[in-house]
């Protein structure tokens, strides 16, 4: 489970490079979503985690 915790943080910096470098401007808006689509998968992962206690 923390294997997909550790996908879900890289997708989210991913996407938050792309939002907030300026790389690209146009689909920035996509990739603000993005990046806290996958924040928040991170988390409830953590969270699945911490209460499965695996």
């Amino acid at each position: 489970m923390i294997h997909w915790a550790a996908i879900f943080l890289v997708l989210a910096l991913l996407a938050a490079v792309f939002a907030f470098g300026g790389i690209a401007k146009s689909s920035a808006g996509v990739a603000t979503v993005l990046f806290f689509v996958f924040v928040g998968l991170f988390v409830l992962s953590l969270a699945l985690r911490a209460w499965r206690g695996k």
